[in-house]
């Protein structure tokens, strides 16, 4: 154990006279060499990375042409009915006075709607229409009915969406309070108008 306790004792001493010699001052450290040049892997992945990248673009665009949804006013889509046959449109016009009607069972919404002289028939076999969707007298109700074509030679349009847009609230609860209200049932005559016997 003495012989452990000497060489402690010696390797202090050692440490304590290299300070000594060194006046307290760490020696500077050797400078690295620089390290080589990578290789250019970074180069072959960011190709690899826009190849794929064009190819889902091109993916992409390319299947998007037979599932787009065409913005059309109701009097060029009545004009070109043989155009958009077998695509989804959204018709935008404005609501004709008077052609809102409900039917209770089964629940649709039937209206026409026009645009520079034009009328399509709607059919919306839906019971939840928008809040803005009312036939109020004196108030244009702007109408974007979301569909496809159907009926003979296209005659109407089966929404699957409404969306319509209403001057403001102000107006409609000036109408509402004058005693105005909106048709919302389907009677006997209204089926004919639509086309049907």
């Amino acid at each position: 154990m003495k012989d452990l306790d000497q060489e402690l004792a010696d390797a202090v001493n050692q440490a304590q006279a290299v300070e000594a010699v060194d006046g307290g001052v760490a020696a500077p450290a050797q400078p690295k060499a620089p390290e080589p040049p990578r290789p250019r892997r970074n180069l072959g992945l960011l190709v690899a990375l826009l190849v794929v990248g064009g190819g889902v673009l091109t993916l992409m665009f390319s299947s998007a042409g037979d599932a787009s949804i065409y913005a059309i006013k109701v009097d060029q889509l009545v004009a070109q009915k043989s155009k958009f046959e077998d695509r989804t449109v959204r018709a935008q016009g404005y609501l004709v006075k008077g052609s809102l009607v409900k039917r209770d069972n089964p629940c649709e919404y039937r209206f026409k709607i026009h645009s520079e002289g034009a009328e399509l028939p709607v059919r919306y076999q839906n019971c939840v229409v928008p809040d803005t969707f009312r036939d109020v007298p004196n108030i244009d109700v702007e109408v974007t009915a979301e569909g496809r074509l159907a009926g003979a030679d296209g005659g109407y349009l089966e929404a699957s969406h409404i969306m319509a847009k209403c001057p403001s609230k102000y107006e409609m609860q000036q109408k509402q309070a004058a005693g105005e209200k909106a048709p919302h049932t389907l009677d006997a005559a209204a089926p004919a108008a639509y086309g049907e016997k």
